[in-house]
């Protein structure tokens, strides 16, 4: 993690400190929250719309920091402590990351977006290439314009690769995260329908995406989906770019693609090694292409990424198996839906073999805009009822996939539910030994309370 003198660090984010006697002081790892504070940290007081970390400075010293970042307009700052002011904190953090990132000279940045996806390329890229290099990984959700920089922060000095995941929600994001992390290399994972509410229309958001490359270095190399015509027409062609997909115009493609119930097994064209990866479906292939794209350009052999793949783990909630009561098997898919994940999974599940019932738990995607219901009406229809054997859906939206499921299921076959406890209580009466279950919604329905209560 980065370690400087107070001195390095005005520099760093342009500031300016309130004593000098305190410029000798040393630093080590950076923290926004008091309750993650550790001896010897800077901390930054974060500004949001319902907090303001100026409150809690005299905490963080409490706990063990050494210095605080202060933004100029706030009041009261403390005295006989280190500050080191600011014109904004938020952005002294952002700069400061950059900065820091700047420094590492030998350090090589993978940069990683898409609408769906994300964390699991994340997961795989980071495993081949862990067999190689020392890498570090975006933990958890910090992709974002925080998340991202306290990653870039945490970095050891001998870290050789770090794979960074991008999130977004608004134009200008992927641009910002972009500058600051400045990949060597870049993955788009795929355009789905995801934040349609705040960018319109898939073309936004495809564009949106694209911003990844505003801080790729010179000669880095780009690696994107390449049957998506919303971005095969985007591209410079002065890029450097290889292309995954199911299409045989694609750098890499798969083929021979096997689905058994401890995972996934595949060729890929041009590839002498074969491939296994550990988790079910047949999107996450497209999520191995990329990862394999990747590791070969870094120069990792067929042989370690074949490794690397077999021992992936996966972040939890992201088709995640999972063994439950009376020997159910439940695929956790919980954290995040929209239409196309919403649809990779269903398709997975239908494609399974075996004469278990198959049951689909299926809530509210968010964040779709105008045609939300729409949307939620035609994932009910792609239900097929002569593989799913229970449809059960939660939430105001969810009713609506319960709509569509209706039109080619049987009544009894098809229930619907805005009380999760209700719904819980139904599938326990309907689940039997060895049966699967599916469940998945966007991550504000919460539906991870449904897969806990099946494990019980």
């Amino acid at each position: 993690m980065i370690k400087r003198k107070l001195s390095e660090l005005i520099k760093m984010v342009n500031g300016r400190i309130n004593e000098e006697k305190y410029k000798s002081s040393e630093f080590e790892g950076v923290s926004i929250d008091t309750r993650t504070v550790k001896d010897g940290n800077l901390f930054i007081p974060i500004i949001g719309e319902k907090f303001n970390g100026h409150e809690f400075v005299d905490t963080a010293f409490e706990n063990g920091a050494v210095a605080t970042l202060w933004q100029e307009d706030q009041p009261n700052p403390p005295s006989g402590v280190a500050l080191i002011l600011v014109g904004d904190t938020l952005k002294a953090l952002q700069t400061l990351a950059k900065a820091y990132r700047d420094e590492l000279s030998s350090l090589k940045v993978v940069g990683i977006t898409g609408s769906n996806g994300k964390t699991t390329t994340k997961d795989m890229v980071a495993s081949v290439l862990a067999t190689t290099y020392k890498v570090h990984k975006t933990e958890g959700n910090f992709n974002n314009h925080i998340g991202l920089p306290l990653t870039i922060l945490r970095l050891e000095e001998e870290t050789e690769i770090a794979v960074l995941e991008m999130g977004m929600s608004a134009k200008g994001e992927i641009e910002l995260l972009s500058s600051i992390a400045r990949p060597d290399a870049a993955i788009i994972t795929n355009i789905g329908e995801s934040h349609l509410q705040d960018l319109v229309s898939r073309e936004g958001i495809a564009e949106a995406k694209l911003e990844i490359i505003a801080g790729l270095t010179k000669d880095g190399l780009l690696v994107y989906h390449g049957d998506e015509p919303l971005l095969t027409s985007r591209i410079n062609e002065r890029l450097k770019t290889k292309t995954f997909g199911t299409s045989k115009q694609c750098d890499y493609y798969p083929s021979n693609i096997q689905q058994k119930n401890d995972g996934t097994y595949f060729s890929v064209s041009h590839v002498e090694t074969s491939f296994y990866i550990p988790v079910l479906g047949k999107h996450n292939v497209n999520n191995a292409l990329a990862s394999i794209a990747l590791a070969r350009y870094f120069d990792v052999t067929d042989e370690n990424i074949a490794k690397g793949l077999a021992i992936l783990k996966i972040t939890g909630m992201r088709t995640e198996v999972i063994a439950g009561k009376r020997d159910i098997q439940i695929i956790n898919d919980a954290y995040n839906a929209s239409p196309t994940s919403m649809r990779a999974a269903i398709e997975l599940l239908q494609d399974l073999k075996g004469d278990a019932q198959k049951i689909v738990v299926l809530g509210d995607m968010l964040e779709l805009g105008e045609n939300e219901e729409s949307f939620h009406v035609e994932i009910g229809r792609i239900l097929l009822p002569e593989k799913i054997d229970y449809v059960l859906t939660f939430g105001e939206l969810g009713a609506f996939i319960a709509k569509g499921a209706k039109e080619h299921f049987p009544e009894e076959r098809v229930l619907a539910f805005h009380d999760k406890s209700k719904l819980i209580k139904q599938l326990d009466e309907i689940v039997s030994a060895n049966d699967i279950v599916l469940v998945k919604a966007s991550r504000g329905m919460r539906l991870e309370e449904v897969v806990t209560a099946l494990l019980q």
